[in-house]
């Protein structure tokens, strides 16, 4: 391949949902896509092949985002596609996006389960993004996808907003301590949104969905459409200023 001269993202959990609908949205502003996928290599390739029919250019990883043993050979295995696809030692950007869903009561909730959350959305994000910092190029930029459940509580995500909450105040902190290299970081806090997150429950529950519609200023559940396209303006050289900021995109919701 042909060195890429434009900005290249890292995007986690890139196979599904709002991964997938990041990366699509970045390509179609002409920035190359490393994507991430956990267990399904098809939706990986699916999601490749939206972004080479949007004119865009990616390439697939497999990643274990919970799993901080295997951080090290995932950095060398993307050293290698940077500099074999790319002509490239850096990327531009990182979207810190993989994760999954739990909803069940505090009193119920085991170890093991807050465990999991913990390994993927908190302690997986801290030890990813400090693996990559060698990979991140000077005046860089990192997005932390955060959740509403961090500001408003419903029963039965105390422990996923927990994790989401933590992820918030280490925002703050990695723009603190990588602003010397010119790195913004900023946290992106969706709303309920239509996907297969969490089984599907919003998207596929009429009364679930209606819920939300209600508690919603703009009326509506929130869509994929809603989120990537606005991470890839995050990311534009207009918002070069923006750092350090939580920034729910949620249509108003909970207010």
């Amino acid at each position: 391949m042909t060195a890429f001269h434009g900005k290249i993202a890292l995007v986690t959990g890139a196979s599904r949902g709002l991964g997938r609908n990041t990366a699509i949205a970045l390509a179609k502003r002409g920035v190359g896509v490393i994507g991430t996928w956990h267990s399904n290599a098809a939706e990986a390739e699916a999601t490749a092949a939206a972004i080479a029919a949007a004119s865009g250019r990616a390439s697939m990883l497999q990643l274990d985002t919970g799993t901080v043993s295997g951080f090290p050979a995932f950095v060398a295995a993307l050293r290698e596609v940077l500099a074999r696809d790319w002509q490239r030692d850096s990327i531009d950007f990182l979207v810190n996006n993989a994760g999954v869903g739990l909803h069940k009561p505090f009193a119920e909730i085991t170890e093991a389960e807050f465990d999991r959350l913990s390994d993927i959305h908190l302690k997986g994000v801290f030890f990813l993004t400090q693996g990559l910092l060698p990979v991140i190029a000077d005046g860089g930029r990192i997005v932390n996808l955060s959740s509403g459940l961090a500001r408003f509580a419903l029963p039965g995500y105390s422990a996923y907003a927990a994790m989401k909450g933590g992820v918030e105040v280490l925002t703050r902190y990695l723009a603190k301590e990588l602003g010397p290299r010119g790195i913004a970081v900023n946290t992106i806090a969706p709303g309920a949104i239509e996907t297969d997150f969490g089984g599907g429950q919003l998207r596929d529950n009429p009364q679930v969905n209606a819920f939300v519609a209600g508690v919603t200023a703009l009326g509506r559940a929130g869509l994929p459409d809603d989120i990537g396209p606005a991470i890839a303006a995050l990311l534009s050289e207009d918002n070069r200023w923006v750092n350090a900021q939580r920034i729910e995109v949620s249509g108003g919701m909970m207010l």
